[in-house]
């Protein structure tokens, strides 16, 4: 029997917009678990609702109904410093498009988010080299994101997501904008680095194929979790 808590629980999860007078509603009561060290595959097709999802276990924008447990805190009712704080020690994020800093190389990308939570510099260092060397980009650590393949961007972006050793990895898409070879190398990797770390991950995507190599799949369909 598992007595571990999950690291995010969700419940009776709700959001609607509304547009042009006519109310939508992207989620519709969803409950899910999360449990340590578990990589779940969100599959949806595009406009499923995935993203939407994705932002609110990330805590980053409201106007969600529910439930949100992050760690064992109720993030339901937490103000903007709480949940900054929530995602600062608990989550890593990855996405489709790599987001990196345009003015910064590939080592000092992964080096910033480790500062900003306290690290002295040699010990971030340290540790960005050792994740883009585990990623096949040690040659490449003092190369600016324009110099750098999409292939290798995202890399440097799944490093930045795991530098802080976070608890939950949320992933929208993270290999959508690859072709496939590239793809699957850079998710084999990403599958690989969280399992070895022990992190959780939640990870949206379209691609049957590559949900299939998760611990777990969960659909999104009409708003629910089947």
């Amino acid at each position: 029997m598992n007595e571990q808590a999950p690291i995010v629980s969700l419940r009776n999860l709700a959001r609607s917009f509304e547009q042009g007078g006519i109310v939508i509603e992207v989620l519709r009561g969803v409950d899910l678990d999360v449990m340590p060290g578990e990589i779940v595959a969100l599959l949806g097709p595009s406009g499923s609702g995935k993203s939407t999802m994705l932002q609110a276990v990330g805590l980053l924008e409201g106007g969600f109904e529910g439930s949100i447990t992050m760690a064992g805190v109720d993030a339901s009712d937490a103000d903007a410093a709480e949940r900054t704080a929530l995602r600062r020690d608990h989550l890593g994020f990855i996405y489709q498009f790599h987001h990196l800093l345009p003015d910064f190389t590939a080592i000092e990308n992964v080096v910033i988010p480790q500062l900003l939570v306290g690290k002295n510099r040699t010990e971030a260092e340290d540790r960005a080299e050792e994740l883009l060397d585990a990623l096949g980009l040690s040659h490449r650590l003092d190369h600016r994101p324009s110099q750098l393949s999409g292939g290798e961007q995202q890399r440097v972006a799944v490093a930045r997501a795991l530098a802080n050793k976070p608890k939950l990895v949320l992933a929208d898409e993270p290999t959508g904008n690859l072709d496939e070879k590239t793809s699957d190398k850079v998710f084999e990797q990403f599958i690989e680095l969280v399992r070895g770390q022990g992190s959780a991950a939640l990870v949206a995507t379209h691609n049957v194929r590559l949900a299939a190599r998760m611990d777990r799949i969960v659909r999104l369909h009409d708003g629910k979790l089947e």
